[in-house]
């Protein structure tokens, strides 16, 4: 199985207040986010860290939390990533596009205004914002076919794969031409 998630912060003790994170210390917030994704993610599996593991830790901490953390971790560089052990990682990129099931993501830290293949209904997925996960159900709400892979989205849990081709099933896709012209207005 593939999954996604974004924006742990581990080590990272004010993101609990900035993000109202419902932890009562680093250490907690640390051990229930590798919990829960480990949780969901077996060695096996292809998990897609799209950028901000860590934050405010020495590198040696933050390569010991990563170590514990399930899957074949490819790695997408966040604004508050520094340099982690490389050999953690299958793969490290700023930017990575992959297709799944007839399905064609586009992966990024950062939420786009536009990305390829978006009017054929290419899935575009982000983290950064720290969005509530109503941000996702707006998105889904307004054909916009974007969805926040961050754990402040996602009730501090991994999303797999298939959760979001389903999330996203039957959703007409936006015009963007038109959606765009009109938000301008």
């Amino acid at each position: 199985m593939i999954y996604f998630t974004a924006d742990l912060h581990l080590g990272h003790r004010n993101i609990i207040k900035r993000a109202d994170r419902p932890f009562d210390s680093v250490e907690e917030m640390n051990e229930t986010l590798i919990n829960n994704i480990n949780s969901f993610v077996t060695n096996n599996d292809t998990l897609y860290l799209l950028g901000d593991i860590a934050f405010i830790i020495e590198k040696e901490e933050a390569n010991e939390l990563i170590k514990r953390i399930n899957g074949k971790k490819i790695f997408i560089r966040g604004n508050h990533d520094r340099h982690y052990d490389e050999s953690l990682f299958e793969e490290i990129c700023d930017y990575k596009e992959t297709k799944y099931d007839k399905t064609k993501f586009i992966l990024m830290h950062y939420p786009l205004r536009s990305w390829n293949h978006m009017r054929n209904g290419s899935i575009q997925l982000h983290g950064h914002i720290h969005a509530p996960r109503q941000y996702n159900l707006d998105n889904r709400g307004k054909g916009i076919y974007q969805y926040d892979v961050g754990v402040d989205a996602n009730d501090y849990y991994p999303v797999s794969i298939d959760q979001i081709i389903e999330f996203f099933k039957d959703v007409p896709i936006v015009d963007f031409a038109n959606k765009y012209s009109e938000l301008e207005d």
